[in-house]
């Protein structure tokens, strides 16, 4: 009996210790060697409810949906249910082009949401309208994301950019305006408030916006590319 509780002991702390140093590493960014960690907290503990969404998460963004939405569906199984697991599971089955699945949870994420979460459901339903070319469906479902949230960046920048698509150039930029207003390291904005500006011949708009989405993201290919041709014709004149 005392072996069987030491035993136990043991697992306990070592499955508290090898997550510690997982969210350590999560919180540093270093996406590689949290899910080393998260993996060794199988070893102590197989239900892990943290070491398997962090895993999941990691093969989402890993371009591995199928692979995630195994890891979605275990925790599912285990008995855990709110909308954002729901979202999760959403986005694999349309990234593994699942689509039936896909809509029948976000129909659940829906249910399930809160006033908090919400405005992330419907950002995703946004984000996955605009993936099969259904505009209406993506304004409506940003819009209710900023029902839901008035200051949910990423949806006034989606709003923006649908508002380019049909040339309403004054509402764009009040909406990209308002995302960067909220957070000012979202560069999406602001590379496509340059894109915007640049196209209206706001030259000097345009150069100030990319180097922003530079600063909050060096490696954006698209903005470094877009400040070049700006410095060029800079130079001309």
């Amino acid at each position: 009996g005392q072996w069987y509780l030491g035993r136990v002991r043991e697992a306990v702390v070592s499955t508290q210790s090898t997550g510690g140093c997982a969210r350590v590493h999560e919180g540093l960014g270093d996406t590689d060697q949290s899910v080393k960690w998260y993996k060794s907290v199988f070893q102590f503990d197989a239900s892990c409810v943290e070491a398997i969404a962090c895993i999941g998460t990691h093969n989402f963004y890993s371009d591995m949906p199928e692979i995630a939405l195994r890891s979605f569906r275990r925790l599912l199984q285990m008995g855990i249910s709110n909308s954002e697991l729901y979202t999760n599971i959403a986005l694999c089955c349309f990234y593994s082009q699942q689509y039936d699945m896909a809509l029948t949870c976000f129909e659940r994420a829906v249910t399930l949401s809160d006033k908090e979460s919400a405005a992330d459901v419907w950002y995703n339903i946004g984000h996955v309208a605009v993936g099969i070319g259904d505009s209406n469906l993506a304004y409506q479902a940003f819009q209710l994301a900023l029902i839901s949230d008035n200051n949910h960046a990423e949806a006034y920048n989606n709003l923006a950019v649908l508002e380019m698509r049909k040339g309403k150039v004054e509402q764009a930029r009040a909406y990209f305006l308002a995302a960067i207003s909220i957070n000012q390291e979202l560069y999406e904005a602001h590379y496509n408030l340059s894109i915007l500006s640049e196209s209206q011949g706001d030259l000097n708009t345009s150069y100030k916006e990319v180097r922003k989405s530079i600063e909050a993201f060096p490696s954006h290919v698209d903005s470094k590319n877009l400040l070049s041709q700006l410095k060029q014709y800079f130079t001309l004149l």
